[in-house]
């Protein structure tokens, strides 16, 4: 198999004039519990780093190794997580957008141009705000992104190990807050925690007959 050139996407805008390139993702749109977590990164141009791909093609030990490297050798980063009263106060979509917007503003020095993951920039209430372009799928074709799409997945599991202490019923550890079988058989035996996201439990108080 053929392996992906991940700074195509770099080049083509170093080509462009940009200098500064970041990529930016983030973790967490689907679980049903925890913050969404953010990262943008600006790594060396055409800097190697072995098994660098899509966080959700590598296994929790690889993500952790190229977590650290990541950060050691990244010429900046950021990661940002928003909390779940603000998902549920809005959206799930304003949240990962802001999330993504306050990581590529945290960046020191600043990028010239960011490539976002995904096909969305903005929601009905945040858009990013720095130069841009977004790119579906981005996490499997730029280098910046799947630098991103690690370090954002890594923080927000490790937060969810340590939420799990907290509230040990729902297999946090293991789930990281997704609607596994395990973890509605909890929220049907204890009902939901603090660290559930009220809006993403509709569909489950609706078949209970809960409002």
């Amino acid at each position: 198999m053929t392996a992906v050139d991940l700074w195509k996407e770099e080049r083509r805008l170093w080509a462009a004039g940009y200098r500064m390139v970041c990529g930016a993702d983030e973790a967490g749109a689907g679980p049903l519990a925890g913050p969404v977590y953010a990262a943008a990164v600006i790594l060396p141009p055409e800097l190697e780093l072995a098994g660098l791909n899509d966080s959700k093609k590598l296994t929790a030990k690889q993500r952790d190794v190229l977590f650290d490297l990541i950060r050691e050798r990244a010429d900046a980063f950021a990661i940002t997580a928003v909390d779940i009263e603000e998902i549920d106060a809005y959206d799930i979509l304003n949240a990962r957008i802001k999330a993504m917007d306050l990581a590529i503003d945290a960046l020191s020095p600043a990028p010239d141009i960011a490539l976002v993951d995904g096909n969305r920039d903005h929601g009905s209430r945040w858009a990013i705000r720095a130069p841009h372009e977004v790119l579906i799928g981005g996490d499997g074709r730029s280098a910046n992104i799947a630098a991103a799409s690690i370090l954002a997945k890594v923080s927000r599991d490790r937060y969810m190990e340590a939420l799990a202490k907290k509230y040990p019923k729902y297999g946090f550890e293991k789930n990281k807050g997704y609607g596994t079988k395990a973890h509605y058989q909890a929220l049907d035996q204890y009902g939901a925690s603090p660290a559930h996201r009220k809006s993403f439990l509709k569909k489950w108080k609706a078949r209970r007959g809960e409002s």
